[in-house]
């Protein structure tokens, strides 16, 4: 995913500068003349996983096209603590007004891929990738999963759109797994539609449903503890893709890694994120 291709993302922009700067930002309006031009550094205070450099340019360009933005450090690099991401130079009001939305980007978006670059050290060995979730912040899901990517980890679905997932309450007000997964099937084939099917399972049990219910890509081992991860990745037998989801945390995903599975999926990537801290300075 290219951030670039993100779509409304410049709407989104324009949208969160005017809730900051409203009918103008009086703090610089009153001091500084309009003529005033200046530059500004983006200055990393801790170690982390760069995220955002390519939107904060897209802030100031749409606050004033004409400011001149020289990229040192690029998106998905490691940075540490006095690192200068890159300098800014322009009309110095337009550098003020830019200031906290480009930050406020750049910090979430960099916790995110700092994050996720730790967990993928944990799992550093083994063949599982570590996704994020729909858990994302409400407007931001797009940049939220373009950090993971930056922070080396990888997507599940991007929305309700682009896979079925068929979970605990899909299963159950369907009448069970093989009446959710067959109508499921039907459902594809009658509208054209080529996306992959998953199904959420809670126990042994359901795991053999889902295997023995045509048409599904990939089984979901819900709240599952690594004994019976072992067990069922050794009863599915590489027949579909395995994912580990529920309650993974730093402590515990290496185990769920070593079982064999292709997918652990962590809602702690983007849904508990501290952001990662950094200032946009006067040079």
């Amino acid at each position: 995913m290219n951030i670039q291709d993100i779509p409304h993302l410049q709407r989104s922009i324009r949208q969160a500068l005017n809730e900051d700067v409203g009918n103008g930002d009086h703090s610089a309006l009153s001091c500084i003349p309009s003529t005033h031009e200046g530059g500004a550094k983006l200055l990393i205070k801790e170690p982390g996983v760069l995220a955002g450099v390519e939107l904060a340019k897209m802030v100031l360009h749409e606050v004033d096209e004409s400011i001149e933005v020289e990229v040192l450090i690029e998106d998905g690099s490691p940075v540490k603590p006095g690192d200068i991401v890159f300098i800014a130079k322009g009309k110095t009001i337009a550098l003020l007004q830019a200031e906290r939305l480009l930050l406020n980007y750049m910090q979430r978006l960099s916790g995110v891929a700092t994050k996720t670059a730790h967990y993928m050290k944990l799992v550093e060995g083994t063949k599982a990738k570590v996704l994020d979730t729909r858990k994302t912040t409400p407007g931001l899901r797009y940049l939220e999963k373009w950090a993971v990517a930056q922070g080396g980890g990888y997507n599940h679905r991007i929305g309700l759109f682009d896979m079925i997932m068929l979970k605990d309450n899909h299963i159950d007000f369907a009448g069970g797994i093989p009446q959710a997964v067959e109508r499921a099937v039907n459902y594809l084939k009658e509208t054209d539609i080529q996306i992959p099917i998953e199904v959420e399972t809670r126990n042994m049990e359901e795991v053999e449903q889902a295997l023995n219910s045509p048409g599904v890509d990939r089984i979901m081992l819900d709240n599952f503890t690594p004994a019976q991860t072992v067990e069922a990745v050794k009863y599915i037998n590489g027949r579909v893709e395995v994912e580990s989801s529920g309650g993974i945390t730093e402590e515990t995903i290496r185990d769920y890694a070593e079982c064999g599975v292709d997918f652990i999926s962590v809602g702690a990537l983007t849904h508990s994120v501290s952001g990662l801290d950094m200032s946009f300075k006067a040079l």
